[in-house]
């Protein structure tokens, strides 16, 4: 089982777009995938067709509350892809986590046990932050995939989050690695979108996938149709994009 968190905390990235693309992308080549939206927006949750309102339970009751995960879990709108919704009560569940009771580092290998040898893939749609929840995603991941849009400051930021990335490997997770960069709503036909690829490759050289997610419409309007890009537009740019991405991925 492949645990991997996608993580930037800048938000607007394709953070979100990718966690569910990717699980779907996966979970059309036959993987089990869990998708656990730990983002209190919860876009993960309705963007592959879970109602807000139907949500009984969500990741809060598994992180806080130690709520048996198998009680949690959902099935989405894609083949093979069940999710841990989110809700706006994650949004509490820091001061949780900080609580001087509650520093178990092993939070999520502890909450997560019962479904190991469940899934293939584990994807975590982690918060745009920094916060202790992202540090608990990253303690448990395998590897970190980054979006990065192509857009200028692209690169802005990246110091903090590449920090953390070392901190947790340091202290919590010697493991951990950069499973991949991502360039998201990427436009070919301009020069910006050339000299952010450039200093993002200079940057992290053979840690960039090849394949970049370009400016999509249909990528825009699939979340809210609560369908991954496979079920709203299987022949769009973003489709292509995200089935490349996803060979990628399976070739780690």
């Amino acid at each position: 089982m492949k645990k991997i968190a996608i993580t930037n905390q800048k938000g607007g990235v394709g953070k979100t777009t990718t966690a569910m693309n990717l699980s779907a992308g996966l979970g059309l080549v036959d993987k089990k995938i869990l998708l656990v939206d730990l983002d209190a927006q919860a876009n993960s949750t309705t963007g592959l067709g879970i109602e807000k309102d139907d949500i009984k339970l969500d990741v809060f009751d598994v992180l806080v509350n130690n709520t048996d995960i198998n009680k949690v879990i959902v099935k989405t709108s894609a083949k093979n892809v069940d999710l841990i919704p989110s809700s706006i009560s994650l949004a509490g569940a820091e001061i949780y986590l900080s609580n001087k009771n509650n520093k178990s580092e092993k939070l999520f290998e502890e909450r997560f046990k019962k479904i190991k040898n469940k899934y293939d893939y584990i994807i975590m749609d982690c918060p745009p932050s920094l916060g202790l929840i992202n540090r608990h995603a990253l303690t448990y991941a395998d590897e970190v995939i980054i979006p990065i849009q192509a857009e200028y400051y692209a690169l802005e930021g990246l110091t903090q989050l590449l920090s953390t990335i070392s901190l947790v490997k340091k202290m919590f997770n010697s493991k951990l690695i950069i499973g991949g960069i991502l360039l998201t709503m990427f436009d070919n036909r301009t020069n910006l979108a050339s000299e952010v690829e450039a200093e993002v490759k200079k940057f992290f050289k053979e840690k960039v996938f090849k394949i970049k997610i370009p400016r999509n419409i249909s990528l825009a309007e699939s979340p809210s149709t609560g369908l991954s890009i496979f079920d709203y537009q299987k022949t769009s740019k973003g489709a292509i994009a995200y089935e490349n991405l996803t060979k990628e991925v399976l070739k780690d």
